[in-house]
């Protein structure tokens, strides 16, 4: 199978069991809610005593914001004007570029969405692998079976990308670029010096990313149990297929791109009121699903790739859960 072949058996999955859609874009705003509902409170109580309630109601009100924000606590910084269309993107790029902290909070919530991601990773590949529809007791069961083999799979993850982040990004950022630009004086040449550093580290993430995505197709699809031996043979795969893995990330990428430009185009700015609010937060859902299924598309092909390379096509070495019997059955027993 070829790059483009996987794409769109991958993209034929993915749109074959739009459930599993719904239920991650479900997953991600319970997530969020909780944390909404008391920055929501937060923010009911500190304008009900402040004389720009009026004000803040008809738009931006920057006064008030920058007292919100500095009179709250850590869920209350989240709340910054970076959150507003476009930006947060680019804020999130940068962050994530650069290294930066984020507040406790936005960790917490973050951690609780990766794990319940964790959970679900092995029952969407096993629905994808199988290419056929799966009961709700047969998705859940996945769930449940490669949640236990991926929590084991964590620590290697959480080690690798603490070394990236802790121990390469310092040596390229802080002590290659000074090195590098010191006796620098054009800006220009020190600009490209700096991206050509981030090529660098996005290209140690991309490579990362691509061998921890096989392990866990390997570990679904052949029914592995070690964790180690999974990402090893994620690797050996990577290697032996690197054209087509590295053609399959760089197409999804593309995808991804393309939702990117289109909600920079589509988002509405800080100055919308009323009904543009909404059409705002409509955008914003959209851009958000697409995202969602930009991600399933990419386990969905990474899987059919596999497969088909490996004579594997539908083809998974665990055997698909037994309904369970009522209880009525077990009585009669």
């Amino acid at each position: 199978m070829r790059t483009v072949q996987a794409l769109l058996e991958g993209i034929r999955r993915v749109n074959r069991a739009p459930v599993i859609l719904a239920c991650v874009f479900g997953v991600t705003l319970l997530t969020a809610l909780p944390f909404a509902m008391v920055l929501r409170d937060a923010m009911e109580s500190h304008l009900a005593s402040s004389i720009l309630a009026e004000q803040v109601s008809r738009g931006v009100n920057m006064q008030w914001w920058k007292e919100f924000f500095a009179q709250t606590g850590p869920l209350g910084r989240t709340f910054q004007p970076s959150i507003i269309g476009f930006a947060a993107v680019l804020d999130n790029l940068s962050v994530f570029a650069d290294a930066e902290g984020r507040p406790s909070t936005v960790l917490w919530i973050g951690a609780v969405y990766l794990l319940l991601w964790l959970f679900l990773t092995g029952g969407v590949l096993d629905r994808y692998a199988r290419a056929r529809p799966a009961r709700s007791y047969e998705f859940f069961t996945a769930c449940g079976m490669y949640f236990v083999r991926f929590l084991r799979l964590a620590p290697i993850v959480a080690a690798t990308y603490y070394v990236l982040f802790a121990v390469i990004h310092p040596v390229l950022f802080v002590r290659m670029f000074v090195e590098l630009t010191n006796d620098e004086s054009v800006e220009r040449t020190a600009f490209l010096m700096r991206l050509g550093l981030y090529a660098v580290f996005g290209a140690l993430l991309v490579l990362v990313s691509i061998i921890f995505d096989y392990a866990k197709v390997r570990a679904v699809v052949e029914d592995r149990r070690s964790m180690l031996g999974a990402v090893v043979a994620g690797a050996r795969f990577a290697r032996r297929n690197a054209r087509a893995v590295v053609a399959l990330y760089a197409v999804t990428g593309c995808l991804f791109v393309g939702l990117l430009l289109f909600y920079a185009a589509a988002a509405p700015g800080a100055a919308a009121t009323g009904a543009g609010v909404w059409l705002g937060v409509g955008i914003g859902q959209v851009y958000l699903l697409g995202r969602l299924w930009i991600k399933l598309v990419f386990l969905a092909s990474e899987t059919a790739l596999f497969q088909s390379r490996l004579a594997h096509t539908n083809y998974v070495a665990a055997a698909p859960a037994a309904r369970p019997e009522p209880p009525i059955v077990e009585n009669a027993v």
